[in-house]
């Protein structure tokens, strides 16, 4: 589980770096057997994600088309994350009582930190 934290600047913080760092260990592997392949994959996955943000901050684009480049880019991020077994153990999978637990942990941290602002006004 991924545990909350208070920064001293009085935000909430999620600690992802250290459940992120085999993920990116791995593609960097990934990539030093096989770089034709996940280079070509790297790019695909680049140019769909710019096609993406493109349409998603375009004006005038159909809702439709921004539809195709999110799928676009899914597939992509899916086919790259095919190639870095670690990507399973990103994602936090709780049961109801952990879920219940975690909700509670992060509300205690954002009232203490609300409290905290209240009763100490900063400049």
């Amino acid at each position: 589980m991924i545990h909350p934290q208070i920064t001293p600047d009085g935000r909430i913080r999620w600690a992802l770096a250290a459940r992120l760092a085999p993920l990116v260990d791995e593609l960097a592997v990934a990539y030093a057997e096989h770089p034709d392949e996940v280079g070509r994959l790297l790019a695909a996955h680049a140019a769909n994600v710019a096609r993406l943000d493109f349409a998603q901050h375009s004006t005038d684009m159909p809702e439709y088309e921004r539809c195709i480049r999110a799928a676009e880019a899914d597939g992509t991020r899916d086919a790259l994350l095919d190639e870095v077994p670690a990507a399973e153990q990103v994602d936090a999978y709780l049961d109801p009582d952990d879920a219940i637990t975690y909700a509670t942990r992060l509300t205690k941290f954002a009232a203490h930190v609300r409290l905290t602002r209240n009763r100490n006004p900063r400049p």
